[in-house]
């Protein structure tokens, strides 16, 4: 995945860091880097065609985030994430997804909600053929579309970041047989049929207490 070095080009440093960032961000969260795993520098550095500097800045965000640790003279781990670690991060996501439809929410334009409306279609078809991988994957699309439905840009940072510190909880239970795959794509396809009922009719916050409502379930049938 080569970057263009050109900072006169599309992808300035800014678009550069962000995008490595978030692939990063996401492969640790989607479990391609389980666990323990040690990062190379030197290979990722290559991998996205940039120098060690710019991507140890992404590292250092990274870890700030929880999703890295850093062993001095050892190298860069992926963290664990545990659900009785975590649980006073869920307790704040469910608040701050209440928050959504009362601090600056705005309504989705015509492109969110086609994006809404994607999303449907693609739970859908997980239910004919559960992936856990790709539960994940729409499932993180699904949470970041409904940032779009608040201007209050603080708000969304801290819902974004705790949502990423959590993800990883659900998807080591999937693979682990602690929870069922199916059911929770049942789940999470009434959740977004519910929330997609609720943008139609322009309720936002309806649409946001039904997102603290799932965040709630998730947590109590992971914690059991």
């Amino acid at each position: 995945m080569n970057l263009p070095k050109d900072d006169t080009s599309d992808f300035k440093a800014r678009d550069r860091f962000e995008l490595m960032h978030h692939e990063i961000r996401n492969r640790i969260c989607l479990l391609d880097y389980a666990p323990g795993t040690r990062l190379s520098e030197t290979a990722l550095a290559e991998e996205f065609g940039v120098s060690r500097t710019p991507l140890r800045r992404v590292l250092v965000r990274l870890e700030g985030e929880g999703l890295l640790q850093s062993v001095q003279g050892v190298g860069t781990f992926v963290t664990d994430a545990e659900i009785g670690e975590l649980e006073q991060t869920y307790l704040l996501r469910m608040e701050l997804a209440e928050l959504t439809g009362k601090l600056s929410p705005q309504a989705p334009d015509a492109a969110l909600m086609e994006e809404f409306r994607t999303l449907s279609a693609r739970s859908k078809n997980l239910i004919r053929a559960p992936d856990p991988r790709e539960f994940a994957q729409v499932n993180m699309d699904f949470f970041l579309a409904l940032l779009g439905l608040t201007a209050n840009n603080p708000l969304r940072e801290i819902s974004e970041r705790l949502y990423f510190q959590t993800t990883r909880i659900w998807l080591k239970s999937v693979f682990s047989s602690v929870i069922d795959l199916s059911e929770e794509v049942r789940v999470f396809d009434r959740e977004v049929d519910d929330i997609m009922t609720a943008l139609e009719l322009g309720d936002l916050q309806a649409a946001a207490l039904i997102q603290r409502a799932h965040i709630s379930m998730s947590f109590t049938r992971m914690r059991a």
